[in-house]
C-alpha cells in the first residue's frame, strides 16, 4: 500500500508511507500537536514533518492552526480505512532491540510465510528486526514453528485478549535502538503487506 508516491523528478523524500500513517495515529486521540513535537516523536526533520503536514493539509486529512495541527473527520475516516491498528505486545525475549512497536495487520494472514519477509522489511528502514505473530490452525505462532500457546501459555491469552486477532490477522513487531525506528519498522513491514 502506498500513501503518498515518491517524487519522479527531484530530492528524494526522506521520511516514509510509515512517518505519514504515525502521524495520522498520534493526530487520532484529538489532541493539538505542534509541527517541532510531532517531528520529534516520529523521529524525522522538521522540513520532513512540514511536507507531510502540507500535504495532509492538501488533502483535508488534517487541519493546522497556530494553537497546533488536529486532525479532520474525513482523517479518521482515511486513518481507519488503512488495515492497521496500533496494538501494544510485549514478546520479551523473541524480539531483539532496545525498543518494540506492535502492529495488527487485518486480514492477511494468508500473505504470511515464514516471518522473514516482515524482518526484511523492518531491517530495511534500519531497525534490528521484526518479529510475525501468526495463528495457524487455531494455534498462535512465531512463524515458522514456535509455538506460542505451548511455550509461553499465559502470553498466548494475553495476546489473544489485549489484541482481538482472528485467524485471518497477523501482529507485527517491530524492534530498534530507538522507539521511532521500531515504529517505522512495524508499520513498514505492515504497508508491504496491505
Amino acid at each position: 500500500m502506498k500513501i503518498m508516491e515518491l517524487p519522479q523528478f527531484g530530492p528524494m523524500f526522506r521520511f516514509s508511507d510509515a512517518n505519514i500513517f504515525w502521524a495520522l495515529h498520534i493526530l487520532s486521540d484529538g489532541r493539538r500537536v505542534g509541527r517541532k513535537k510531532l517531528s520529534e516523536t516520529i523521529g524525522i526533520g522538521e522540513g520532513s514533518m512540514r511536507r507531510i503536514i502540507d500535504t495532509l493539509k492538501e488533502w483535508n486529512l488534517i487541519t493546522v492552526k497556530q494553537t497546533g495541527i488536529t486532525i479532520t473527520k474525513w482523517g479518521m475516516t482515511f486513518l481507519s480505512q488503512i488495515p492497521i491498528r496500533v496494538v501494544e505486545v510485549d514478546l520479551g525475549g523473541s524480539t531483539v532491540g532496545t525498543y518494540s512497536q506492535s502492529v495488527l495487520v487485518l486480514g492477511v494472514s494468508e500473505k504470511v510465510h515464514n516471518g522473514m519477509q516482515q524482518r526484511d522489511a523492518g531491517i530495511k528502514v534500519g531497525a534490528t528486526g521484526c518479529t510475525t505473530v501468526v495463528i495457524r490452525d487455531g494455534v498462535l505462532m512465531i512463524p515458522p514453528d514456535w509455538n506460542i500457546d505451548e511455550r509461553d501459555p499465559d502470553l498466548a491469552y494475553k495476546i489473544r485478549k489485549e489484541t482481538g486477532i482472528t485467524q485471518n490477522d497477523i501482529i507485527i513487531v517491530g524492534s530498534a535502538d530507538t522507539k521511532a525506528l521500531a515504529i517505522e519498522a512495524a508499520i513498514n513491514a505492515a504497508f508491504e503487506l496491505v
